[in-house]
């Protein structure tokens, strides 16, 4: 017995493919919006890869940009069906292929439904990425003059300036290193060398930071040396004042952007599956209710459409079964296969020990 069947006349029929053909155009816009969604991903975060360790994946942002593509030309497929089936000659040409059609839109829907999963997880990657990243581009800094490092102070000032933010945790990670290059210090001056030799690794460390962790909206001039002196500013308190530099980390601003970013491209692509189902629970209804008109002849006469032929219990009783025979095919064929070698096989060593073809009986073998 057929799943939720459905009686059909040529009035229902017309206003099903026309609705259809509709839903089918805005979905391919829709396969528009997410494959360059993709692109613009992408893009991002190849403007930032060298402050995630270089094992950022770009794999997401690829699926996005192969799931769009896949969309348009699905949906578009669709959408011509649905315009020629309201001429039932037209219509017939299509029948062979709508089977298959249909078993990829449910393999489609999958495949949106893992891209979805992956964009609300991919942040987790990046979470691990930019602290490796940031921790690595930070020491990075001083060095200009170091092909393949010269754009990291501007890229991390950038960073700093567009995000609001200072470090990778939070400001003090500039006290932990040296991000003043060594040409630009003078070694003949007792203070440069007092701090330079106080510290294990040599290097000099002190309680400052970039210009570009200072906050242009704050009404004092930028304090971003000597942060925790509170003698080395007129009324200044690092404890209870405001500092005005930004204190969140680029760590935790760059994954809630990013973050932000991925869930609502995943959240659209749910969406998406959703209109994509319906779509395609209209097209098995067309193709049914044409498939199953009284008088093929006459466009008028009336038909029934279902979701599925059988119930849904059968339906999956005679997948299982296609795929057990399908399976049993080739354990058949791989067995015969094994015998054949297993014929041959004994008489190889006689063969290369005869050197010659070997005489058994007046035969050779």
């Amino acid at each position: 017995m057929a799943l939720m069947p459905i009686k059909f006349d040529l009035t229902k029929r017309v206003k099903l493919a026309q609705g259809l053909w509709l839903l089918y155009w805005l979905s391919v816009m829709a396969g528009v919006l997410i494959f360059s969604m993709g692109i613009f991903f992408k893009i991002e975060l190849r403007k930032r890869s060298e402050m995630m360790d270089n094992n950022e994946s770009h794999f997401v942002p690829n699926l996005l940009i192969l799931v769009g593509l896949v969309a348009c030309v699905i949906n578009a497929f669709g959408g011509k069906v649905c315009h020629d089936s309201l001429d039932t000659i037209k219509f017939t040409k299509w029948k062979p292929v709508l089977k298959t059609y249909m078993s990829g839109c449910v393999v489609f829907c999958f495949a949106l439904f893992v891209t979805a999963l992956l964009c609300f997880l991919m942040q987790i990657s990046l979470h691990f990425a930019l602290a490796e990243g940031l921790k690595n581009g930070m020491k990075y800094y001083k060095d200009t003059d170091t092909p393949g490092r010269c754009f990291m102070k501007r890229t991390l000032d950038m960073t700093q300036i567009e995000f609001r933010c200072c470090g990778n945790n939070n400001y003090k990670d500039w006290f932990e290193i040296q991000w003043i290059s060594n040409r630009y210090l003078d070694f003949s001056n007792d203070e440069v060398k007092a701090r330079v030799q106080s510290n294990v690794e040599g290097k000099y460390l002190m309680e400052s930071v970039p210009f570009s962790c200072c906050n242009p909206g704050s009404p004092r001039p930028c304090i971003q040396h000597h942060l925790t002196n509170n003698s080395a500013h007129y009324s200044y308190d690092h404890h209870t004042e405001d500092l005005n530099i930004w204190t969140r980390g680029c760590r935790e601003a760059l994954v809630s952007y990013y973050g932000g970013t991925m869930n609502s491209i995943g959240a659209f692509v749910l969406l998406f599956i959703s209109m994509q189902a319906v779509v395609t629970v209209g097209m098995q209804y067309l193709s049914t209710s044409l498939e199953t008109l009284a008088d093929p002849e006459n466009p008028e006469s009336e038909s029934e459409g279902w979701l599925l032929e059988k119930s849904v219990k059968e339906t999956l009783s005679d997948i299982m079964t296609k795929i057990t025979s399908l399976f049993k095919g080739n354990q058949m064929e791989k067995g015969v296969e094994e015998e054949q070698e297993a014929l041959v096989t004994p008489w190889q060593p006689l063969a290369l020990l005869c050197g010659s073809p070997c005489v058994k009986g007046g035969a050779k073998v």
